[in-house]
């Protein structure tokens, strides 16, 4: 089998002879007197070109190595003539618009190879990617349309370069290239895998950043309105002074206390508020599941602002005439002053003052996550007088301590039977995996708590607690309450709140409870069951979403309404709503 070297003479013989064929085919459509001259002439071109190339394939194939060796002579004319052919090659090659439009068209094909690839890529990415497949496509199109257009893919095979098409051709591709380039890096974050990262990275860091001051302003305006004396409750508090001050006489005590009030032997509540309505409810609730209501007392205290609005309530709607119920203010125990309790001699200091009233959102926000320990609630009085029960009721042996946000379901009486073992505290433990352990509210890196406490040992619940009054004075829970209270000055050993000294004053001398008989979260969990609530002996609205609220949650609100008397007429005139 022959073998045809790949010469560039043999290249440029064979380009001659395919010009010679084009011109051949040109004259035999020319006019006939010229065409039979000319035809002849290109016919013997034709034939000469073609035995030069015969010629130079047989003296190549000579010795199977190229070139056979003749004489010295032949040889040096052989080389000076591929020499001479190489060099017209060469010229024809370097003709530098045929180079710019080997570099164009060059340009152009590797670009439409870059945006398919992008357009690829984007066709396997979602619905936002779509876009880009589009606009990818319409560039790769429009490449395409550019390099088929008649006047531009002449410039490959033109004999002579038309300098105005190719300067049209050049602009044009030019602008198409800087679109397609721009539009990439505009698109550079959905294929560059680095730069998706990064800018996933800092999209995280910036919606943490914007959740974490939401959540702040949500606590601090979720503070506001739970310490925030709602408009209607305003009014009802103001309606009953109203009532005191236009009728004294029907408000009167007139002889000493019953003395149910501290007979022993009945069951005895005590409640602490400042809100007349809530009072109300839990009285109302109590009352309303007990099955022998003379036998049950309620001892409510309030503040000296409130009353009278709440003795004039509890004379005007009695829950029933049988029950026995007392209203007094806290500075009627004249023992509860500043220089006896921790809280009020404290409460005199700037800087306590500050950090439980400071209206400043920037400021308030600063201990967010124990932002709810930022309410004055827990600086009141009235929220700490759960410490000095035993001092209060000095003739009782048992009493129910009741929060004004919990509702009473069933009758309590079962739990004055219940054996205390000694305890002095009966409540229902809130601890669960990690959570809601000793470690979760005090500073164990404090060696005074350090060496006290059990970090892991469970924490329970303020809200319903049963306290036998003997064995609290017998365990000197009070001073013990003041020991720790005076230490904690400086909140270097608990962040606030009633709940902290509860857990230490009452540390190994608390009872647990079935969880029945006290179902806590429905003032901050949306998740509570309606079988658990419904069977539940207490419910408590704890958290900040109240039930006399705007922002209660109202697939919980019906359990407390149910008790609200709507009958009333201060009730119908404050605008209370169902």
């Amino acid at each position: 089998m022959l073998h045809f070297p790949q010469d560039p003479l043999k290249f440029l013989l064979l380009n001659q002879a395919s010009k010679a064929m084009a011109v051949t085919r040109g004259l035999a459509s020319s006019p006939t007197s010229f065409r039979k001259r000319s035809f002849l002439l290109a016919f013997f071109f034709l034939l000469a070109t073609t035995l030069l190339i015969f010629t130079f394939s047989a003296f190549s194939l000579h010795n199977g190595s190229g070139l056979s060796v003749g004489s010295e002579r032949e040889t040096l004319n052989f080389t000076g003539q591929r020499g001479l052919v190489m060099r017209r090659l060469s010229a024809l090659r370097s003709d530098p618009l045929k180079l710019k439009v080997d570099t164009l068209f060059k340009q152009a094909n590797d670009q439409i190879s870059l945006v398919n690839s992008y357009a690829s890529y984007a066709r396997k990415s979602k619905l936002e990617m779509m876009k880009e497949v589009r606009l990818f496509t319409e560039q790769a199109q429009g490449f395409m349309e550019l390099l088929n257009r008649p006047q531009n893919k002449a410039l490959l095979t033109a004999t002579t370069i038309n300098v105005g098409h190719l300067v049209a051709f050049e602009t044009e591709l030019k602008e198409l290239v800087k679109s397609s380039k721009q539009h990439m890096m505009d698109a550079r974050e959905y294929f560059d895998s680095q730069l998706r990262v990064q800018k996933l990275k800092d999209t995280i860091f910036s919606v943490n950043d914007q959740l974490t001051k939401a959540k702040k302003q949500g606590a601090f305006s979720s503070l506001i309105a739970a310490k925030s004396i709602p408009k209607s409750l305003h009014c009802l508090s103001t309606r009953l002074m109203e009532e005191r001050i236009t009728n004294p006489s029907k408000y009167i005590d007139v002889g000493d206390p019953p003395p149910e009030l501290e007979d022993p032997d009945l069951y005895h509540y005590a409640i602490f508020s400042d809100n007349v309505l809530a009072a109300s409810v839990v009285v109302n609730s109590a009352v309303a599941n007990a099955r022998e209501p003379e036998k049950h007392v309620f001892h409510v205290v309030t503040d000296k602002m409130n009353l009278w609005a709440m003795r004039v309530w509890f004379k005007l709607r009695p829950p029933n005439d049988a029950t026995h119920i007392e209203v007094k203010a806290v500075e009627d125990y004249t023992f509860l002053n500043a220089s006896y309790v921790p809280v009020l001699r404290q409460l005199e200091s700037a800087n306590l003052q500050r950090f439980y009233f400071e209206n400043q959102m920037e400021n308030a926000t600063k201990d967010a996550p124990n932002m709810k320990f930022r309410n004055p609630k827990y600086l009141s009085m009235l929220n700490h007088l759960r410490f000095y029960l035993a001092e209060m009721y000095p003739k009782l042996h048992r009493i129910l301590f009741l929060d004004d946000d919990v509702v009473v379901q069933k009758d309590l009486t079962a739990l004055w039977e219940i054996d205390m073992d000694g305890k002095v505290n009966a409540a229902v433990e809130t601890c669960f995996g990690s959570f809601h352990r000793y470690d979760n509210y005090m500073n164990f890196s404090h060696p005074l708590i350090k060496e006290k406490f059990d970090p892991k040992a469970c924490a329970w619940a303020y809200g319903m607690n049963l306290f036998d009054l003997d064995a609290w004075r017998k365990e000197k829970c009070t001073e013990e309450y003041h020991y720790w209270q005076n230490n904690n000055e400086n909140r270097l050993l608990w962040k606030l709140g009633t709940l902290p000294p509860g857990l230490i004053t009452f540390y190994k001398t608390t009872k647990p409870m079935d969880k029945s008989w006290h179902v806590l979260g429905l003032g901050y969990n949306p998740n509570i069951s309606q079988e658990k609530i419904k069977s539940a002996a207490v419910i408590h609205y704890n958290g900040n979403m109240k039930p006399w609220l705007d922002l209660a949650m109202k697939q919980y609100k019906e359990y407390w309404t149910k008790y609200v008397d709507y009958d009333m007429e201060l009730i119908q005139s404050c605008n209370f709503g169902h």
